[in-house]
């Protein structure tokens, strides 16, 4: 049985319902349990344990510190291209909007991960728009292969795939996937997901068993909030780690906390979930799931980062760009408009700006903490942990 026939029979939404008349009270003997359901996460992320917020984040902090210790993890995302083939309302990478685009070659790859590498990053995560033309596996390969000789942690959010197209990935030396299922209320998916092989719900669901079968021993998963009611997204993001907890227990697990960010196309958020909101949920994540990562990205602000990092996270991002070549400027050459999978060169009047800046590619959404990797390396310090580049090397897994 797959994660899907689970999900088709829970009973979320009548959660979701009941969550918003929860009583104070099921709200505090919820926080109290060493275990909790589905139910007891409803209870924490309702109204009322909005309400107890702060006894929340005390425990949530406590629990974090008692199993992680006062260490955060960096990262930083490497994208190799913003090709897409699928029609996605939220994302500017979708294959509608008419951007600027480029795939860098594996050297070109090779230049933005050692940029990387000189700010201290031992923890990369390859990125790119869903395009099999110009993303194949064997590419990826190429590109991870290369890497792997100096970076020792590569992580991937790509395209799903099958398992026997993830293993030569594995392979050559990738560890994790990433995968967001963006909106687990299948009606909204049908209506964001417009054209492309995206369109499919139940083949990006199950992608995460199919990355462990192939070998990736850590495996990330997230709604994008902004699509759906949030307490049902949050729920069901609680459902589908739970199910991997059980069923894919040889791999490490974590949950990121994603919200949507302007692009291009200029999208609007269909539903709010506000700062406050995030905490409560970042809080009930962690008792939920307490050996899980918490991941915190780019996409939020400084204070909200700042204030996120004593209360759970264990993952953050920092020097983020969300365009291929934003470290190094890789790619420039070669930036190109692409119509129905056909590159289209750009005119000489596209490429003169008129204060003589050069061209980039477009990114994937703006980003809202600015900050150098070791701007946020001297925060988590002064916060009282120890910022870490890398805390364990594939060679300790055999």
């Amino acid at each position: 049985m797959s994660f899907v026939t689970e999900f088709n029979a829970l009973p979320l939404a009548a959660l979701v319902k009941r969550s918003l008349n929860a009583s104070r009270e099921a709200a505090r003997a919820s926080m109290a349990k060493a275990e909790l359901s589905l139910n007891d996460f409803a209870h924490l992320i309702s109204p009322v344990g909005a309400e107890l917020l702060e006894p929340l984040s005390r425990r949530s902090q406590q629990m974090t510190r008692q199993r992680f210790g006062k260490v955060i993890r960096l990262f930083a995302p490497l994208y190799l291209s913003n090709e897409c083939i699928n029609a996605c309302q939220y994302c500017g990478f979708s294959r509608d909007n008419p951007i600027l685009r480029v795939t860098l070659t594996p050297e070109e790859v090779r230049r933005e991960a050692r940029a990387l590498l000189a700010q201290g990053f031992r923890n990369i995560l390859l990125v790119s728009g869903e395009h099999p033309k110009f993303v194949s596996t064997g590419y990826l390969a190429q590109c991870i292969g290369l890497l792997h000789e100096e970076v020792p942690s590569l992580s991937l959010e790509i395209a799903p795939m099958e398992t026997a197209e993830y293993r030569p990935l594995v392979q050559a030396g990738a560890e994790g996937l990433v995968v967001y299922q963006e909106t687990y209320d299948r009606a909204v998916y049908a209506t964001m997901h417009t054209a492309g092989p995206k369109r499919n719900f139940d083949w990006r669901m199950e992608t995460p068993e199919r990355a462990y079968a192939a070998g990736f021993r850590r495996l990330g998963i997230s709604a994008l909030y902004g699509l759906g009611d949030w307490r049902l997204e949050a729920l069901s993001v609680a459902a589908h780690a739970a199910y991997l907890l059980r069923n894919c227990w040889k791999a490490q697990l974590t949950i990121s906390l994603v919200r949507l960010r302007p692009c291009a196309g200029e999208f609007q958020p269909l539903t709010h979930l506000s700062d406050r909101e995030l905490v409560q949920l970042a809080c009930a994540f962690r008792l939920m799931f307490p050996d899980v990562g918490l991941v915190l990205s780019t996409r939020e602000s400084r204070k909200l980062r700042n204030g996120l990092i004593p209360l759970g996270i264990t993952l953050i991002s920092a020097g983020s760009h969300t365009e291929p070549g934003g470290y190094t400027g890789a790619g420039e050459e070669t930036l190109h408009h692409t119509e129905r999978g056909r590159i289209v060169e750009l005119g000489a009047s596209e490429r003169a700006t008129p204060d003589h800046r050069s061209l980039h590619a477009t990114s994937q959404f703006q980003i809202a903490d600015d900050r150098s990797p070791q701007e946020m390396a001297d925060l988590i310090r002064q916060l009282g942990y120890e910022p870490v580049w890398k805390d364990w090397d594939m060679a300790l897994t055999g």
